[in-house]
């Protein structure tokens, strides 16, 4: 994939345009001197994206939509993309998927933050991600880490895209020989990532607080993640649900009051 030289020093640097606080292991703000760098999409553009659709993108035609993907529409790729992917309509196909998502990638890798496709670019980037991560079988993409961690860490920094941000928390915090910093940086992506409403990252970070992994317990503080994240689990995501039954089976009636104070913080501040 071809990246323009400005992308890949920002992506080594970890530079952005502008710089978010960084979240703590429980998700408040650390000291701004040790904050990694975010940018976050602006409120407001998934409804622009929506309204960005034209109508040959609507349609479920697929040659509309191959007529507009071959125009260069964006969003027209990522359907088109997601459909190879998961076999929806078309026979599935990851290499035709992953085709398409790298044409959004490297069409519009520069596009503002706050532009109407921009979720979809960034979307693009994660997909890209998850394949340089396991590969594609019989095909020229090899499962590469550190190629993943490039895609993830793109989407997590310049777009401030939840997914990535999760996954780019796991990388760091499940590589085999972690260290300690490795812990922090992953630490903060999650917090970044369960403060948006990625549920999986909410389960992530709430076991950790609850199990006090590499720091003293915080178990009403992880509780509430917890219970945030089973709110929103899918049906096939039992690792979660069997997560939240453990830690409830667990905590003491204070961690529980505590825990019910917290998401009613949490979920006062959401609507403010």
């Amino acid at each position: 994939m071809r990246t323009s030289r400005r992308i890949i020093l920002a992506l080594i640097l970890g530079a952005a345009p502008v710089a978010a606080p960084a979240l703590g292991f429980d998700g408040a703000p650390v000291n701004a001197d040790t904050a990694i760098p975010v940018v976050s999409a602006q409120p407001g553009a998934a409804a622009a994206l929506k309204k960005a659709v034209p109508p040959a993108a609507s349609t479920t035609s697929l040659t509309s939509l191959q007529y507009a993907a071959e125009g260069g529409h964006p969003i027209a790729q990522w359907k088109l993309g997601r459909m190879y992917a998961d076999g929806d309509g078309v026979a599935q196909d990851d290499l035709r998927a992953f085709e398409y998502f790298s044409r959004i990638a490297n069409q519009h890798a520069e596009d503002s933050p706050s532009a109407p496709q921009a979720g979809v670019v960034a979307n693009a980037f994660v997909a890209l991600g998850r394949y340089y991560l396991k590969g594609i079988p019989n095909s020229k993409i090899k499962s590469d880490p550190d190629r993943a961690r490039e895609m993830f860490s793109y989407a997590a920094s310049y777009f401030g895209n939840a997914d990535a941000q999760y996954d780019l928390a796991r990388l760091y915090l499940k590589s085999a020989g972690s260290s300690r910093d490795d812990f922090r940086y992953g630490a903060r992506w999650l917090g970044l990532a369960a403060q948006k409403g990625q549920h999986q990252a909410q389960a992530m970070l709430g076991q950790m607080l609850f199990n006090g992994d590499q720091m003293p317990p915080q178990r009403a503080r992880g509780l509430m993640w917890l219970t945030l994240a089973r709110d929103s689990a899918a049906p096939d995501e039992t690792w979660i649900k069997e997560s939240y039954n453990k830690a409830i089976a667990r905590a003491s009636e204070n961690d529980r009051a505590m825990a019910l104070q917290m998401l009613e913080h949490w979920v006062q501040g959401r609507k403010d």
